[in-house]
């Protein structure tokens, strides 16, 4: 009888053991449940994108990133592409699963265009390879700049960036490239910048008249300069290769805490059949720079 007790003793001992490894163990797996939803919440947003924005990001600002992880953590966040990349970049940015959507080099100047004949033989002869090289990666897009006015007129202007472009432009046809001259502010930025509103451009785009030579839309630029974005959008959309984004003032997250309608601007520039890339280039100022890209990303998936 001693050792019956003993035994049931032992039993009892052993069911509270047991049930006890039942609740640590049920609290584990509702924990590791309560940790697996965390992870799903933390996968990559691109699959809940709605896909008819093709994102991208502008390298400059986020340089302390270096490019690789850039790159992957982007993708996993929705980037299709990252802008402003030299030749030394794009296979990093190719092997992440990435495009370069716009490609440059240390040589490309904002101040020293092609507005001023004097420039013309350096900068034919270094993007004439630049379009080289970058058609042989299967990149479509080179950017460009007018230059300074440095006392040029207008006139002056659209015919030395035509006649100093042109043999770019057909090389550039023939190697099915587009380059593509960005539209910026000359008030807050880059003073004197000749390229500075978007009629002056569309002037150059008709003149050269070859699909193969468009303007880069900075929507940040132009909000400075000229406003009236939407009806901006509808009316010279086709002479438009590329868009940049950016918050007015500050050029910083493109949020509510700035002045424009991203969203709305994003329907429109849907709305006029565009299948180009959206490059978000403004500077973030929160502490997690690609937690400021993602909000950018969904605000901007229309």
């Amino acid at each position: 009888m001693a050792k019956e007790k003993i035994n049931r003793r032992e039993a009892v001992k052993n069911i509270s053991l047991s049930i006890g490894a039942i609740g640590v163990s049920g609290t584990i797996i509702a924990s590791c449940v309560e940790e697996k939803k965390e992870e799903e919440k933390k996968e990559p947003v691109q699959e809940n994108l709605k896909g008819n924005i093709n994102h991208a990001a502008c390298r400059w600002c986020y340089q302390d990133i270096p490019l690789q992880e850039f790159a992957e953590k982007g993708k996993k966040i929705g980037l299709k592409a990252i802008d402003l990349l030299h030749p030394d970049e794009w296979k990093i940015v190719r092997e992440a699963g990435l495009e370069c959507s716009l490609a440059t080099d240390t040589f490309a100047s904002i101040t020293d265009g092609f507005n001023n004949p004097k420039n013309h033989e350096a900068l034919q002869s270094k993007y004439h390879t630049l379009i080289s090289e970058a058609s042989n990666a299967g990149i479509k897009q080179v950017i460009v700049f007018s230059g300074n006015r440095n006392g040029i007129s207008d006139e002056e202007g659209w015919e030395h960036c035509a006649n100093g472009l042109d043999s770019l432009v057909k090389h550039a046809e023939k190697n099915n490239v587009t380059l593509i001259m960005e539209l910026l502010n000359s008030k807050v930025n880059h003073k004197d910048y000749q390229c500075d509103l978007t009629p002056w451009g569309v002037n150059l785009v008709e003149k050269i008249g070859s699909p193969n030579f468009k303007l880069l839309y900075d929507i940040y630029h132009m909000q400075i300069m000229e406003g009236d974005i939407i009806a901006t959008i509808r009316k010279y959309h086709k002479h438009i290769a590329h868009y940049h984004t950016g918050g007015v003032p500050g050029r910083n997250e493109i949020n509510d805490s700035q002045e424009l309608n991203y969203p709305a601007i994003m329907k429109t520039i849907l709305a006029t059949g565009f299948q180009g890339y959206v490059a978000q280039e403004f500077i973030p100022t929160y502490n997690d720079k690609l937690n400021a890209l993602q909000e950018g990303i969904m605000i901007c998936d229309v």
